[in-house]
Protein backbone atom coordinates (compact mmCIF):
# COMPACT_ATOMS: atom_id res chain seq x y z
CA UNK A 1 0.00 0.00 0.00
CA UNK A 2 1.05 3.77 -0.97
CA UNK A 3 2.24 6.09 1.20
CA UNK A 4 -0.39 8.44 2.68
CA UNK A 5 0.26 11.78 0.87
CA UNK A 6 1.11 15.34 3.30
CA UNK A 7 -1.53 16.93 2.35
CA UNK A 8 -1.41 21.10 3.14
CA UNK A 9 -5.49 22.08 2.59
CA UNK A 10 -8.06 19.94 4.85
CA UNK A 11 -9.84 17.35 3.15
CA UNK A 12 -13.76 19.07 2.61
CA UNK A 13 -16.63 16.98 1.51
CA UNK A 14 -19.68 19.50 -0.72
CA UNK A 15 -22.50 18.85 -2.26
CA UNK A 16 -22.44 21.04 -5.82
CA UNK A 17 -25.47 21.32 -8.22
CA UNK A 18 -24.42 21.35 -11.21
CA UNK A 19 -21.48 19.95 -13.98
CA UNK A 20 -21.06 24.25 -14.89
CA UNK A 21 -19.57 24.46 -11.14
CA UNK A 22 -16.31 22.56 -12.62
CA UNK A 23 -14.51 25.60 -13.35
CA UNK A 24 -16.91 28.44 -12.22
CA UNK A 25 -16.21 31.52 -14.22
CA UNK A 26 -17.19 33.28 -11.16
CA UNK A 27 -14.12 31.91 -9.29
CA UNK A 28 -10.62 33.42 -9.68
CA UNK A 29 -7.35 30.94 -8.86
CA UNK A 30 -4.46 32.08 -7.28
CA UNK A 31 -2.00 33.38 -9.64
CA UNK A 32 -0.06 30.28 -11.32
CA UNK A 33 3.61 30.08 -9.77
CA UNK A 34 6.39 27.39 -10.32
CA UNK A 35 8.34 26.10 -7.70
CA UNK A 36 11.25 28.62 -7.86
CA UNK A 37 8.84 31.40 -7.54
CA UNK A 38 7.15 30.37 -4.62
CA UNK A 39 10.39 29.65 -3.01
CA UNK A 40 12.04 32.95 -3.84
CA UNK A 41 8.86 34.36 -2.68
CA UNK A 42 8.57 36.03 0.90
CA UNK A 43 12.11 35.20 1.90
CA UNK A 44 12.73 35.69 5.43
CA UNK A 45 8.81 34.98 7.04
CA UNK A 46 9.39 32.34 9.12
CA UNK A 47 5.78 30.98 8.71
CA UNK A 48 6.04 30.72 4.88
CA UNK A 49 9.48 29.51 5.02
CA UNK A 50 8.46 26.50 7.24
CA UNK A 51 5.10 25.80 5.19
CA UNK A 52 7.11 25.77 1.83
CA UNK A 53 9.61 23.27 3.72
CA UNK A 54 6.80 21.43 4.93
CA UNK A 55 4.93 21.66 1.48
CA UNK A 56 8.59 20.87 -0.63
CA UNK A 57 9.84 18.52 1.45
CA UNK A 58 13.94 18.26 1.82
CA UNK A 59 15.03 19.60 -1.64
CA UNK A 60 13.86 21.68 -4.08
CA UNK A 61 15.12 19.72 -7.28
CA UNK A 62 12.19 19.33 -9.55
CA UNK A 63 10.95 15.66 -10.16
CA UNK A 64 9.94 14.52 -13.44
CA UNK A 65 8.68 10.63 -13.27
CA UNK A 66 7.62 10.58 -16.92
CA UNK A 67 9.46 12.96 -19.40
CA UNK A 68 6.70 11.68 -21.90
CA UNK A 69 3.76 13.40 -19.38
CA UNK A 70 3.68 17.10 -19.30
CA UNK A 71 1.08 17.32 -16.77
CA UNK A 72 1.79 17.77 -12.52
CA UNK A 73 -0.68 15.04 -11.35
CA UNK A 74 -0.50 11.80 -13.12
CA UNK A 75 -3.36 9.61 -11.39
CA UNK A 76 -2.41 6.08 -11.78
CA UNK A 77 -5.23 3.76 -10.08
CA UNK A 78 -8.55 4.31 -8.08
CA UNK A 79 -9.23 1.35 -5.20
CA UNK A 80 -12.21 0.72 -3.60
CA UNK A 81 -11.63 -0.93 0.34
CA UNK A 82 -13.78 -2.50 2.14
CA UNK A 83 -13.36 -1.78 5.97
CA UNK A 84 -14.89 -5.05 6.98
CA UNK A 85 -13.71 -7.27 4.95
CA UNK A 86 -10.39 -6.09 2.94
CA UNK A 87 -10.65 -9.32 0.97
CA UNK A 88 -13.10 -7.88 -1.19
CA UNK A 89 -10.82 -4.88 -1.69
CA UNK A 90 -11.00 -3.93 -5.40
CA UNK A 91 -9.03 -1.38 -8.11
CA UNK A 92 -9.01 0.16 -11.08
CA UNK A 93 -5.64 1.00 -13.03
CA UNK A 94 -5.77 4.72 -14.82
CA UNK A 95 -2.19 4.47 -16.72
CA UNK A 96 -3.99 2.94 -19.74
CA UNK A 97 -7.06 3.99 -21.99
CA UNK A 98 -9.98 5.10 -19.73
CA UNK A 99 -12.59 4.87 -22.00
CA UNK A 100 -12.46 1.38 -21.86
CA UNK A 101 -13.18 1.39 -17.81
CA UNK A 102 -16.98 2.71 -18.46
CA UNK A 103 -17.60 -1.17 -18.21
CA UNK A 104 -15.17 -1.41 -15.50
CA UNK A 105 -17.71 -2.62 -12.25
CA UNK A 106 -17.00 -2.06 -8.24
CA UNK A 107 -19.74 -4.30 -6.48
CA UNK A 108 -20.36 -3.16 -2.98
CA UNK A 109 -22.31 -5.53 -0.30
CA UNK A 110 -25.54 -3.35 0.86
CA UNK A 111 -25.33 -1.98 4.36
CA UNK A 112 -21.47 -2.43 4.20
CA UNK A 113 -18.68 0.60 5.03
CA UNK A 114 -16.48 1.59 2.53
CA UNK A 115 -13.96 4.34 1.05
CA UNK A 116 -12.32 5.28 -2.14
CA UNK A 117 -8.25 5.41 -2.23
CA UNK A 118 -6.58 7.52 -4.88
CA UNK A 119 -2.54 6.46 -5.34
CA UNK A 120 -1.51 9.25 -7.54
CA UNK A 121 2.28 10.88 -8.16
CA UNK A 122 2.81 14.61 -8.46
CA UNK A 123 6.24 15.49 -10.80
CA UNK A 124 7.39 18.93 -12.33
CA UNK A 125 5.79 21.61 -10.01
CA UNK A 126 3.69 21.94 -6.37
CA UNK A 127 -0.19 21.10 -7.29
CA UNK A 128 -2.71 23.32 -5.39
CA UNK A 129 -6.37 22.78 -4.50
CA UNK A 130 -6.48 19.15 -6.14
CA UNK A 131 -10.04 18.49 -6.07
CA UNK A 132 -12.09 14.96 -7.00
CA UNK A 133 -15.43 15.30 -8.78
CA UNK A 134 -17.72 12.55 -8.21
CA UNK A 135 -21.60 11.81 -9.77
CA UNK A 136 -23.38 8.73 -9.81
CA UNK A 137 -26.80 7.94 -11.93
CA UNK A 138 -29.26 5.30 -11.64
CA UNK A 139 -31.45 4.40 -14.96
CA UNK A 140 -30.32 7.80 -15.97
CA UNK A 141 -31.13 10.00 -13.23
CA UNK A 142 -28.74 11.69 -10.89
CA UNK A 143 -28.21 10.32 -7.61
CA UNK A 144 -25.21 11.86 -6.19
CA UNK A 145 -22.81 14.55 -6.80
CA UNK A 146 -20.04 15.85 -4.99
CA UNK A 147 -16.65 17.33 -4.70
CA UNK A 148 -13.71 15.90 -2.77
CA UNK A 149 -10.66 18.20 -1.40
CA UNK A 150 -7.37 16.21 -2.10
CA UNK A 151 -5.28 19.28 -1.07
CA UNK A 152 -1.73 20.43 -2.40
CA UNK A 153 1.04 18.30 -2.80
CA UNK A 154 4.50 18.73 -3.66
CA UNK A 155 6.17 16.83 -6.36
CA UNK A 156 8.42 13.50 -5.15
CA UNK A 157 9.44 10.13 -5.88
CA UNK A 158 6.93 7.94 -3.46
CA UNK A 159 3.36 8.26 -4.92
CA UNK A 160 1.05 9.98 -2.75
CA UNK A 161 -2.27 8.45 -1.54
CA UNK A 162 -5.64 10.23 -1.21
CA UNK A 163 -8.49 8.31 1.09
CA UNK A 164 -12.11 9.36 0.91
CA UNK A 165 -14.57 9.50 3.91
CA UNK A 166 -16.05 6.47 4.39
CA UNK A 167 -19.52 5.74 3.79
CA UNK A 168 -22.05 3.01 4.25
CA UNK A 169 -23.45 1.48 0.88
CA UNK A 170 -27.53 1.70 0.51
CA UNK A 171 -29.81 -1.40 1.84
CA UNK A 172 -33.12 -2.72 -0.03
CA UNK A 173 -34.16 -3.27 -2.86
CA UNK A 174 -34.60 -0.29 -4.31
CA UNK A 175 -31.16 0.76 -3.39
CA UNK A 176 -29.92 -2.70 -4.91
CA UNK A 177 -28.58 -2.38 -8.89
CA UNK A 178 -26.05 -1.09 -10.76
CA UNK A 179 -24.76 3.31 -10.75
CA UNK A 180 -22.87 4.81 -13.48
CA UNK A 181 -20.15 6.67 -11.91
CA UNK A 182 -18.51 9.69 -13.72
CA UNK A 183 -15.19 10.68 -11.80
CA UNK A 184 -12.71 13.55 -12.90
CA UNK A 185 -9.98 15.36 -11.24
CA UNK A 186 -9.01 19.15 -11.79
CA UNK A 187 -7.07 21.74 -10.24
CA UNK A 188 -6.76 24.97 -8.61
CA UNK A 189 -5.40 26.17 -11.86
CA UNK A 190 -8.15 24.93 -13.42
CA UNK A 191 -5.89 21.78 -15.07
CA UNK A 192 -8.44 18.63 -16.20
CA UNK A 193 -5.90 15.54 -15.26
CA UNK A 194 -8.57 13.05 -16.01
CA UNK A 195 -12.03 11.92 -16.14
CA UNK A 196 -13.09 8.22 -16.72
CA UNK A 197 -16.93 6.61 -16.15
CA UNK A 198 -17.26 3.41 -14.36
CA UNK A 199 -20.04 1.21 -12.51
CA UNK A 200 -20.66 0.94 -9.03
CA UNK A 201 -23.44 -1.82 -8.21
CA UNK A 202 -25.25 -2.71 -4.56
CA UNK A 203 -25.81 -6.01 -4.19
CA UNK A 204 -27.91 -8.12 -1.59
CA UNK A 205 -26.18 -9.07 1.63
CA UNK A 206 -25.15 -12.57 1.34
CA UNK A 207 -26.04 -15.13 3.47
Amino acid sequence: MAESGEQVVENVEQDVEDDDDIGNPNYKPPEEKSMQEILEADKGDESLDNYKKKLMGETSIPVVLDENNPHRVIIEKLELHIEDDPSENQSMDLTGDVANLKNKKFEVVENSKYRILILFHVQREIVTGLQYYHTAKRAGVKVEKNILMMGSYSPRTEQHCFKTPVEEAPKGMLARGVYNVHSSFIDDDAHKYIEFDWKLEIVKKKK
